[in-house]
């Protein structure tokens, strides 16, 4: 295994401080999770403690009322969600099989009556008393342990993956492989489902008198190794506060995002921010194809210097053609559908903590794909780096 000489942003070590204090986790958990050393975030804790105002050049910085005003939010949102649990769920049982009901009226029993569960999912009391007399069977038994084990990977995703992936997860772990369908029955038989990603459009202004470079990517994203191919792209959220602007760059080796900037303006700044991450992580590599749309932010003398710089080869889409930048679309319409549809920032800083979770911790060392085998990009990228280093 090598390691990866890594430089962070002072967006990212922002982030990965304020992470330990929503979650309250420890600082070996939330650097094992961003995959940086404790030692290294411990660092980043103490200049944040001795200077909260301004720890790391180039940061924002939450209010203490904003940081009340988050944590008042996340409460009302999560009480909304019980309220609509409990709406939803007597017209929902009504229609499935007695056993759901039985089942519901066990897990229920001890915060409602009995008998007034039976009464509203249309019951004996006799009935579900005989059920919950009988003995459990062996496969029963199973199925509820693998329930557990399914339920807790689901939640660890976000709600994303779906049977297949929850399957692979589970047969790594285990040395008596299961077959997906038993977990997407079980799934289905629990009201366990996954997010299905939708297109989301990102827009960028191309209406511009600045020079475009070469389609030289032509739509080839295959790659062998790191550092071969890179894609980049602009996309936005919406907050009470106005928008916010992300730049993302990604590794097409195992689909790694390597590079991201975050900014209320959508300035070249932006984007040279992003392939300033993207140079520091990958390790300053040179050679590079790094692809984009025709954005007047992409076509700046600035960013262009830049990839002169760094020795990139710079690549272009057709006008008009997102397909020719696929692989990034693909990924902006992932972050919205798995992470962010249906969410209300009221703070660009809450969508802040929101994009950096999804990439950073998510994204990037817990979300597996099917064209990596399975295996989520980090690991993806690091064992392809390895075979690079071996030979």
């Amino acid at each position: 295994m090598i390691l990866v000489n890594n430089h962070y942003s002072a967006e990212f070590k922002l982030e990965a401080v304020k992470r330990i204090e929503k979650t309250n986790e420890s600082v070996t958990k939330v650097a094992a999770d961003l995959g940086v050393k404790p030692t290294t975030l411990q660092g980043w804790v103490k200049k944040y403690k001795q200077s909260p105002a301004a720890p790391f050049p180039g940061s924002g910085n939450l209010s203490p009322e904003d940081e009340k005003l988050r944590k008042l939010e996340k409460e009302l949102r999560e009480l909304r969600e019980e309220n609509e649990i409990l709406k939803k769920a007597g017209s929902l049982l009504r229609q499935e099989s007695k056993v759901k009901r039985f089942k519901f009226i066990k897990a229920n029993r001890h915060k409602y009556r009995v008998a007034k569960l039976c009464t509203v999912l249309g019951i004996s009391r006799a009935s579900y008393y005989a059920w919950d007399k009988r003995p459990e069977s062996k496969r029963s038994r199973e199925n509820k342990k693998l329930l557990s084990k399914i339920q807790n990977i689901h939640d660890k995703s976000g709600k994303v993956f779906g049977s297949i992936k929850i399957t692979q997860i589970i047969n790594k772990e285990s040395s008596n492989p299961i077959n997906h369908k038993r977990v997407e029955r079980i799934m289905s038989e629990n009201g366990i489902r996954s997010r299905v990603s939708k297109k989301f459009k990102a827009t960028t202004n191309s209406n511009h008198k600045l020079p475009v470079a070469e389609n030289i990517l032509n739509r080839d994203f295959s790659v062998d190794k790191p550092n071969e191919k890179m894609v980049s792209d602009i996309t936005y959220l919406w907050t009470d506060e106005g928008w916010l602007y992300i730049a993302g760059i990604m590794d097409l080796c195992g689909q790694k995002i390597v590079g991201l900037s975050m900014s209320e303006r959508m300035t070249k700044e932006l984007v040279i921010n992003a392939l300033n991450d993207a140079y520091q992580r990958a390790g300053k590599p040179s050679g590079v194809i790094l692809h984009s749309d025709r954005g007047s932010q992409y076509c700046s003398y600035d960013y262009q210097n830049l990839i002169k710089k760094y020795s990139f080869i710079c690549s272009m889409s057709r006008k008009g053609n997102c397909w020719d930048n696929a692989p990034m679309e693909s990924f902006w319409g992932k972050l919205k559908c798995e992470w962010l549809y249906g969410k209300h920032f009221k703070t660009r800083e809450e969508a802040r903590a929101a994009v950096f979770e999804y990439i950073e911790i998510f994204y990037n060392r817990q979300r597996i794909h099917a064209s990596n085998g399975y295996l989520t990009p980090e690991e993806f990228y690091n064992r392809a780096s390895n075979k690079v280093t071996a030979a």
